[in-house]
């Protein structure tokens, strides 16, 4: 069940790294997103004033060597169409939208959901993948108030054609600088720049988990960054920003047959790319665990304790990165960045080896 209308082409470019790509290959998804999908030939760190390089961590040959499939970056519209591609020729698959889900009663055989239009039905299994604000886990758990990172959000698209010479470089490239940042990917296939940029501002008042933003709002934020990132600002079709959130490692992620995966379990900051990777993970694991189990509270359980230790490493990783992208002085710039950028010239294989136990993570069999 979808609470949204429609499915319509919305969202922003995602990066998928190689753990989640094993996922999709699993799930036969990735012929269908060649088309759409690009490949970066590196993670690169950017002084966002100058541009100037300081690590790059080598993606392309040597990551599938490393770590046996690719890394790609894909809109979520292309990837969504992919996922529904795949569930053409599941007979047993009904995917309804325009359902807002109220809550759940668990019953001795499964579990009743009742919807905003009073429909009540029934299930074996409940799966909340409702987000950061998620009703299945208010229930499941309780009111409690996300807690406001004080980094806001911004993401536009901009035609590559539209850039010429000032366009980024084909990779997964952050843009550091003084209390804020910036991601350049590119999605569609290579032809549209994806742009995000992340600003530290604590007195965030909007509601609302995506929100326009102004050309001029934009510029005043990232005004002072490199000419490529205003070549962006000044090209991209339109703005939309939020506030980030996020939440401490839950107890739980089950209520007997009732599961929370993905931002509804462990919402993160995007500053190490997994968000939509680690729902990913979090899906084929409890596919996995419902394999294994008795029943589907079994499952739930198995499920939390195979990833919440992952999933709280990630969060808590996704908000070093944040803060160690924003520092302010020249100084503090010069001790975190001096080492890293000594490191990367001297052993690519070392940067690489960072990130073997996130992107090297093997998939267990399904029976």
């Amino acid at each position: 069940m979808e609470q949204a209308q429609s499915l319509e082409p919305v969202g922003a470019g995602l990066q998928i790294s190689p753990n989640g790509v094993k996922v999709l290959e699993a799930l036969n998804v990735m012929e269908a997103l060649e088309g759409a999908l690009f490949e970066p030939l590196a993670i690169e760190m950017r002084l966002g004033s100058s541009g100037r390089r300081f690590v790059e961590l080598p993606l392309g040959k040597s990551g599938v060597e490393r770590w046996g499939v690719r890394y790609i970056h894909i809109h979520r519209a292309d990837l969504v169409d992919g996922l529904l591609d795949a569930l053409v020729d599941c007979k047993s698959c009904e995917i309804r939208t325009g359902n807002r889900l109220l809550g759940y009663e668990i019953k001795d055989d499964g579990v009743v959901v009742t919807l905003a239009d009073g429909t009540r039905l029934k299930a074996d299994l409940l799966i909340g993948a409702d987000g950061l604000r998620s009703t299945v886990r208010t229930q499941m758990l309780g009111e409690e108030t996300p807690r406001f990172t004080g980094n806001v959000a911004w993401r536009a698209l901009a035609s590559r054609d539209r850039l010429g010479d000032l366009a980024p470089p084909p990779t997964a490239c952050i843009w550091t600088g003084k209390g804020k940042h910036a991601v350049t990917t590119y999605v569609h296939g290579g032809d549209t720049v994806n742009f995000i940029g992340i600003f530290e501002q604590i007195d965030w008042r909007e509601e609302g988990w995506s929100l326009p933003g102004s050309r001029e709002e934009a510029k005043l934020n990232f005004g002072d960054m490199n000419a490529t990132i205003a070549k962006i600002i000044e090209t991209a079709d339109g703005f939309n920003r939020w506030a980030l959130f996020d939440r401490a490692p839950l107890p739980r992620w089950s209520d007997g047959p009732v599961v929370l995966i993905g931002d509804a379990a462990h919402p993160m900051l995007p500053s190490l790319a997994q968000g939509a990777v680690q729902a990913i993970e979090d899906a084929y694991a409890l596919a996995v665990e419902l394999d294994r189990s008795q029943s589907a509270a079994e499952a739930g359980q198995r499920l939390y304790q195979r990833r919440i230790k992952r999933t709280a490493q990630i969060q808590k990783q996704a908000a070093g990165n944040a803060r160690m992208f924003h520092r302010r002085s020249f100084y503090a710039q010069l001790l975190t960045y001096g080492p890293m950028a000594l490191a990367s010239a001297v052993s690519p294989s070392f940067i690489q080896s960072r990130y073997d136990w996130l992107f090297g993570a093997e998939l267990e069999e399904r029976s």
